[in-house]
This record gives structure tokens, sequence and C-alpha cells, in this order.
């Protein structure tokens, strides 16, 4: 059935983060789409309400067969029952695995730039940053593995967190780049936590590759993170999943996730991931399609009326990363200004350290208008912070 991704809720008034701007304000910034979620997904909640009663809930085996048959069915990779556990967030999995995993002092290595929740989650708990910044070079992010071996081979690293596909610049790694990761994680006794929250939002004819599925070295050397939340526009529902197939590493992840308290469903998580991925794959079909004719007529639209800045070819996400490095060296400024100018509000790319400070991100998930709008906001903030230079 066709589904019109033109038409947008009104989010105002709705508790929304996102939302919670002024009346002239276009909040563009968070990794939240603006389209209703998958009717599947709805009617799934309307039967849970009318059901009436909201008490303490279970991890069915619905949950579990449901995300084994998608990754199976989408990415040709079978996950083991037993190596699932239901956890209240990407998120929260990663802050509990890196206090569980790591020592106060230790290094967890990550690759900017990349989103900026994983340093709070290795800072808040007195870890370091280990930055291994991505190679960047003609508009084009690659990963600097001789630099990355030299991070991962410090002793105190025994981490590192690798965001697949890369949030913010779009990258889906190759099973090729994600072996030869696996291959330096283990030369080093660096554990890999893969965050493939964005796996299922490639371009249409681009396939992601799960970071366990590459050989048996990875799989044994990792714990993954999944969710059906930035695929299905569900985030609200508090519900992921981590799966981990070495068994030793599967125990302290369990304990880990059990005694911080975040792996017991509220009584809306699982009938939410359930109908997503059963029954919500040809609405994300026509959403990737929707999304991937956005980020097509974003990039036309910024060559032809902002040619000083350069949008990054990316593969992956429904986020804009755009190098603004022509004309200004500080993004918090640039996005301050358009902000203040016409409302517009964009994530400065500082936040995502690496070469971030001269980098906006734009969010693209929602009608062709209200992106036109954005676009043309971007454009004349941009044209104004310029002549005020």
């Amino acid at each position: 059935m066709p589904y019109d991704f033109d038409k947008m809720p009104d989010r105002r008034q709705s508790h929304s983060l996102k939302w919670d701007v002024q009346k002239n304000e276009l909040p563009m910034w968070v990794a939240d789409m603006d389209f209703a979620a998958a009717p599947q997904i709805t009617d799934a909640l309307l039967r849970r309400v009318n059901h009436g009663v909201f008490g303490y809930s279970i991890v069915p085996d619905e949950w579990y067969d449901a995300i084994i048959s998608w990754w199976k069915r989408r990415h040709g990779f079978t996950i083991d029952k037993e190596w699932l556990q239901f956890c209240t967030g990407v998120v929260p999995a990663i802050s509990c695995l890196v206090q569980r995993l790591t020592n106060i002092g230790d290094n967890v290595a990550v690759m900017t730039p990349v989103f900026d929740i994983f340093f709070h989650s290795i800072e808040n708990f007195g870890r370091h940053v280990a930055e291994c910044p991505l190679a960047y070079s003609d508009g084009i992010y690659s990963i600097d593995f001789d630099r990355l071996e030299k991070v991962l081979s410090n002793p105190l690293t025994t981490l590192l967190i690798l965001c697949n596909p890369h949030n913010p610049t779009g990258n889906v790694w190759t099973a090729e780049q994600l072996k030869k990761i696996g291959t330096l994680c283990k030369k080093h006794g660096v554990v890999v936590l893969s965050d493939e929250i964005h796996c299922d939002i490639t371009l249409p004819d681009v396939d992601y590759t799960p970071f366990a599925s590459v050989s048996k070295e990875c799989a044994e050397n990792s714990i993954t993170c999944i969710s059906a939340s930035k695929a299905f526009n569900i985030a609200g529902m508090q519900s992921a999943a981590v799966f981990v197939p070495n068994k030793s590493l599967r125990e302290a992840t369990v304990r880990g996730l059990n005694s911080m308290e975040v792996a017991e469903p509220n009584c809306f998580a699982v009938e939410s991931t359930v109908a997503a991925f059963n029954h919500g794959e040809e609405w994300l079909n026509e959403l990737r399609g929707y999304l991937a004719e956005n980020r097509r007529a974003a990039a036309e639209f910024i060559k032809e009326n902002i040619p000083t800045a350069h949008l990054i070819d990316a593969k992956a996400t429904y986020l804009l990363w755009i190098d603004c490095s022509a004309f200004t060296n500080d993004s918090s400024e640039l996005c301050a200004f358009i902000k203040a100018s016409n409302g517009l509000i964009l994530s400065h790319g500082e936040q995502y350290r690496g070469n971030g400070k001269t980098f906006v991100r734009m969010n693209t998930a929602c009608s062709r208008a209200r992106l036109t709008d954005g676009l043309n906001r971007l454009a004349d903030g941009i044209k104004a912070y310029t002549a005020s230079k």
C-alpha cells in the first residue's frame, strides 16, 4: 500500500524534545523523524491500550523471533536466540557496558567525528576518550588504520565503540574494513562495542554489514546494540536489544544490564518492536526511497544555492553532514547565528569532535515541503552570516 510521507503530524504541544521550540523555529537537529510511525505499529499499540491493563511485562518469544527473522531476511545474518538481551535503549546499553567492561582510568577508543553521546558514556564514568579521527580528504571520510592501531595498541585502551553505519558522516563500513578493525582489536586485546542503530536507514541500493557477521573472530570479540527505534521512529518506546555471541562477554553483558536495571520492558516496548520487524517492511522500503529523494534534492539545492558548502556523500542515515570550512572555523557560532536570524535549528559539528568544528548536521527526515523550508533558511542564514563577517 502507498504511504503518505508528505503528511506531517503537528508535533508541537506533544511533549516532543525536538519540537519544544518557539513558533517561528524549525528544528532540524536531533535524529528524530517527523513522520508518523507505520500504521501497523500504531494498530499493535492500540490493541495493547484497549486491553486496559498496563502492569509489569516480560519479553516473549515473539520478540526474539521478530529480531532473528528480520536480521536473517534483511541482512543475511543469523542471530541465535541465546545471544539476545532486551534493554531499554542503545545509549543506556552503551553506558552500562562501558562501566561493566572497563575500569576507571581506561581508554575507550572512538573514530571521530562521531555521535556525541559516546563521549558522555565514557567520560561520565571516569574513563578517557581515545580519539582516532577519521581521515578526511577531498570531501571523503575514511578510516586511518595506522592511527587506529596506534590508539588500540595503548595498554590502557580496552574498548572500541564502533558506529556502524557511522553517525554523522553516513559511512557504511564494508566487510573488508570491519574485518580489519576486528583483526586489530583482537591483536591488541580490545573488545568491540558496535552501535548499529542506523543499520536499516541506508540508501535503497546499499547494504549494511553487521560487524559480527564478518568473521568468527569479530563475532567472538564483540557486543552489538540494535533497535527498531531509528528506522521506525519509535525511540519513545524505550526498546532495544543487545546480541553477544561470546558466552563470557554475554554473561558480563546480561549481568551489567540487569544490575543497572535497564533490561526490563515497559508494556509497549515489545509490541512496537514486534510490529515493526514483522509487519513494517513495506513501510520502511517506501520510507527509504523517500529519504533518498530528500537527500538527492538537498544535494542539488546546496550545490546550486550554497556552492561554498560541501555536502558529504553519505550512504546511510537521514542526516546531512555539511562542510562549512570555506566560510567559518566555528560551526557553533554559525548555528547560533542562523537560529537567531531565521529560526532554523541545526546541530553544530564541534560536539562530534574530530574535524567537526567546521561542519553542521541537518536532519532531513521530514516532508519535502518542510525540507525545502529548511534548506531555504539554511541558504539565507549562511548568506547573512558571511555578509556579517
